[in-house]
């Protein structure tokens, strides 16, 4: 498993800001648009649509949901394919940050492994704001500031319950909402 030191150091990429002499902002620069907020400046109602969205069970669990992945698998085999998922937000902080995307049983341990680890160093708050500030949106825009600011042309702070809500959403599958 790879160290998770690297949580304690890592530095995301973040984009630039060319501003004329006046201070006003004339291009970006960025291969990740990300724009890095605290907990604290993210509204209450988008961390609730994000739990009620990836992870309901967020404050219950050590890492992995028995419930969710349980629940998974009983569809799976009615279904007989994957049709659903199961990683909490946790798990899925551990695979955007240290793993592929491929869908094989040992990227899933590896996963599982990595998100106990998470929950054992870190406090919830901490593990959702490292996880709000890297999901993937669209468009290039990494985090709920860079999306707030793409989708909705203000902070995230100043969100609206339905923007929460439509933002809370997308991450679930990006290219195609």
């Amino acid at each position: 498993l790879p160290s998770l030191s690297k949580l304690e150091s890592i530095v995301p990429p973040v984009k630039t800001t060319i501003y004329d002499r006046n201070g006003k902002p004339i291009s970006e620069l960025f291969q990740e648009n990300r724009v890095l907020v605290p907990l604290d400046e993210i509204p209450r109602d988008l961390v609730n649509a994000f739990l009620v969205t990836e992870d309901r069970r967020f404050h219950e669990h050590w890492g992995v949901s028995l419930v969710d992945n349980i629940r998974a698998l009983l569809v799976d085999l009615r279904t007989g394919k994957k049709a659903q998922g199961a990683s909490t937000i946790t798990q899925q902080l551990a695979r955007n940050l240290f793993l592929s995307h491929e869908k094989i049983i040992t990227r899933k341990i590896r996963e599982a492994l990595l998100a106990i680890e998470i929950e054992k160093r870190y406090t919830k708050d901490e593990i959702l704001a490292m996880y709000l500030n890297q999901i993937y949106f669209g468009h290039g825009a990494y985090g709920v500031e860079a999306a707030s600011r793409l989708y909705f042309g203000k902070p995230a702070r100043e969100l609206a319950l339905p923007e929460c809500a439509l933002l809370a959403g997308i991450p679930k599958n990006p290219a195609g909402y």
